[in-house]
């Protein structure tokens, strides 16, 4: 349903920058955003923007660092990871809910994900 892409390998302090896009559905009317599963941890949410991009939700480790925006067409969403830090090395999954207000708890569509690793 979603494809991401865009991880790699960076040093402490660099900039990624992470692309969701859909295969099959629209998503341009659905909340998208980011979770990620470090190595031995849970699936933790990153962030997550409104269907209207004015609404922007993060976890209180990346805000300030991370920004997420939707694509002009309002079908795709980035995240923009600046100053990365070891300890945010994982997984990271794109998905999409109906409303903002859900996404955190309970995402409807989920995509492959694509690896950030953080070396020092």
């Amino acid at each position: 349903q979603l494809q991401a892409s865009g991880g790699g390998l960076v040093q402490a302090g660099d900039s990624l920058r992470l692309s969701c896009a859909p295969s099959r559905h629209t998503f341009n009317s659905a909340a998208m955003g980011w979770f990620r599963q470090a190595p031995g941890k849970e699936r933790e949410f990153v962030a997550g923007i409104s269907a209207t991009g004015r609404t922007t939700d993060y976890v209180d480790s990346v805000r300030g660092r991370f920004a997420i925006s939707r694509g002009s067409a309002k079908n795709t969403v980035n995240l923009q990871m600046n100053n990365l830090k070891t300890e945010d090395t994982a997984v990271y999954y794109c998905a999409a809910a109906r409303l903002i207000t859900d996404l955190r708890k309970n995402p409807e569509y989920w995509g492959q994900g694509t690896l950030v690793t953080v070396s020092s």
